[in-house]
């Protein structure tokens, strides 16, 4: 069985400094590391020519994003499984084995996570994939360990492993056949959500997600765009448009955009209020580069299965949250998670 670890580095030089040396100590050549340089300025592949030269490098001829970057480098990568690891994580000791093993376990698992902590407070959770990911019926993604801004702790209580409806691509595992077979990432995602939209891809074709808590590793985050970014802002609204229009059930489309309309309108003013112009702004530009899209994606949408809910929270996160005051997984009602 052949793996790959790919990493794709854009301007990452400080990361892949600092992590390299742990992951080439810990994969314990189960893998192949591979690098995919999106067209970085600074000195990141010269860096790891002078002191790296065992680890292969894949040279992007522009900065294409996450969805694209990935897709170029993984058509040169033969591989049983990839593993797709953001620059800025420090895997630990036997991070690989346990989610081969998990994955292995089951032709119809496509795609796993490992538990993902944070760099800085190592004892919580980490925002970016936590326990592995959910969304509500209107798109919005939560984390088993983090809801919105309330992040837990780790006790020990997501350490069973369970289907969940998304992995993070900040440490995805994945069987390179069906990666291949169902398309890769969308490109037009550019960066974030775009593993959201793969994973439900992979849900409608009938294959399962996975967490498996018996891998840790430990994420900086925000190490490429910032969370408090108008340019994240603008990537997570319209993605997640993007999303709900390619996926969801032919029965459910015009009822799930009449309210998130109704919640953009109110998430943009009080971004207005709170943050300022430019999210506000970003918003709205959200929602027009949506509509101008809207050919295309339904050109998308007429080539895909739609109909897996499984695992969707079936109420509004929004107001679990802010009305309810739902700050960790367990206090949502787990009845309320479709099951198919």
């Amino acid at each position: 069985m052949h793996i790959a670890v790919i990493i794709l580095n854009w301007n990452g030089r400080k990361y892949l400094e600092k992590f390299l040396p742990t992951l080439l100590k810990c994969s314990n050549n189960e893998a192949e590391i591979i690098v995919a340089d999106n067209a970085s300025t600074d000195d990141s592949v010269t860096f790891i020519k002078t002191h790296y030269p065992e680890i292969r490098i894949i040279l992007n001829a522009e900065n294409a994003g996450f969805a694209q970057g990935y897709n170029l480098a993984l058509k040169l990568v033969k591989a049983d499984y990839y593993i797709l690891l953001n620059s800025d994580i420090e895997v630990t000791g036997n991070w690989i084995q346990p989610v081969i093993e998990l994955m292995e376990s089951d032709p119809m698992i496509a795609a796993c996570q490992p538990k993902i902590r944070s760099y800085d407070e190592p004892k919580k959770f980490e925002y970016a994939g936590a326990a592995g990911g959910f969304i509500d019926k209107y798109g919005y993604p939560f984390c088993r360990g983090r809801i919105f801004l309330s992040i837990e702790e780790d006790h020990g209580q997501y350490d069973e492993p369970c289907e969940v409806f998304w992995a993070t691509g900040a440490c995805m595992f994945v069987k390179a056949d069906i990666f291949h077979q169902v398309g890769g990432f969308d490109e037009d995602f550019f960066a974030h959500m775009e593993e959201i939209d793969f994973c439900w891809r992979l849900k409608n074709n009938g294959y399962r997600i996975m967490y498996c808590p018996y891998s840790t590793v430990f994420h900086i985050g925000g190490g490429t765009l910032p969370k408090a970014s108008w340019r994240k802002t603008y990537f997570n609204f319209r993605n997640n448009f993007f999303l709900l229009y390619k996926n969801l059930p032919q029965e459910r489309l015009f009822s799930v955009f009449a309210v998130r309309l109704f919640l953009d309108g109110i998430a943009a003013f009080k971004f207005l209020f709170q943050a300022g112009f430019k999210d506000f702004w970003a918003v709205t530009r959200a929602h027009m580069s949506f509509y101008r899209s809207l050919g295309k994606t339904r050109l998308k949408r007429r080539t895909l299965i739609q109909g897996s809910m499984k695992n969707v929270f079936g109420k509004k996160i929004v107001f679990e949250y802010y009305i309810k005051g739902a700050r960790k997984f367990s206090d949502l009602n787990q009845e309320k998670f479709y099951t198919q």
